[in-house]
């Protein structure tokens, strides 16, 4: 179970490497073009519902032409959702006024606040687990020192996704030494959680020295460097015109609103 979630943890960047139409777009665009989408989204007052449903487009948009696994980023989106859950779940009850009945229930302001939350949760939280998909998290940092911003905000970001890994991997020996010394249920009582959290530390600690003094031996000054080659192409400034073109319509304009007067006629 722990080794099955250690190599979920990097399933996201090993989707990267696909060759595919979204995959082969400049790194900055997509992270320029995530950007506008997430400010764009959480820029909706609280009680916008329709309004968000058409900005759904992007990431079956992006599911498609990355070719992603659609169940594997509804997994995610669970995994994180009562974290949004629980910031909105208490907008029915401070938020009561009435605001239309269905079916014989009265729908209040709040259940309509928090349906608003919801969405934009996932419309957000699908935007970046979809970014990672297509550019990996190496790939966003490189482009993030592209884009001039601060080589050390940058380098913090990446390392801190590098040594996530190197966490995980000193946890799974950890854990596999326990099972291999544990009869039953011997040696996973609650009271040696403690004494394991702090091996976890001192060996995390001791390989990160390990890993610092093999960069600098290496001539690390801080900078990052792709060894692929990244140029703006045509395709790239289509799709990010493309891009903000729908994004400022979807904000400006409800489209679910104008269908649905077209429909009704």
């Amino acid at each position: 179970m722990f080794d099955t979630e250690f190599f979920n943890l990097g399933y996201l960047d090993r989707l990267s490497y696909q060759d595919t139409f979204i995959h082969r777009i400049d790194p900055r665009i997509k992270l320029l073009s995530s950007f506008m989408f997430i400010v764009a989204v959480v820029s909706f007052p609280k009680y916008a519902i329709s309004g968000l449903l058409p900005f759904f487009l992007f990431p079956v948009l992006f599911l498609a032409l990355g070719d992603i696994p659609v169940r594997f980023i509804l997994k995610k989106i669970l995994v994180v959702s009562p974290f949004a859950i629980f910031v909105g779940i208490f907008n029915p009850l401070l938020d009561g006024q009435p605001v239309l009945d269905v079916l014989g229930f009265t729908v209040s302001l709040g259940w309509v606040s928090f349906a608003s939350i919801m969405l934009k949760f996932s419309l957000t939280i699908s935007a970046a687990l979809l970014l990672i998909a297509t550019t990996s998290f190496p790939g966003i940092c490189f482009a993030m020192q592209k884009l001039r911003i601060p080589k050390a905000f940058v380098a913090q970001l990446l390392f801190l996704y590098r040594y996530l890994f190197v966490l995980m991997e000193e946890a799974m020996k950890i854990v596999r030494a326990r099972e291999m010394r544990s009869f039953g249920k011997r040696g996973k009582e609650l009271k040696n959680v403690v004494p394991i959290i702090g091996v976890l530390f001192m060996r995390t600690v001791d390989r990160a020295e390990r890993v610092y003094n093999a960069m600098l031996a290496r001539s690390f000054t801080g900078k990052l460097y792709s060894t692929k080659p990244y140029a703006l192409t045509t395709t790239d400034i289509l799709f990010i015109i493309a891009s903000a073109g729908l994004i400022l319509l979807f904000r400006v304009v409800n489209v679910t609103a104008l269908i649905g007067k077209w429909t009704i006629g």
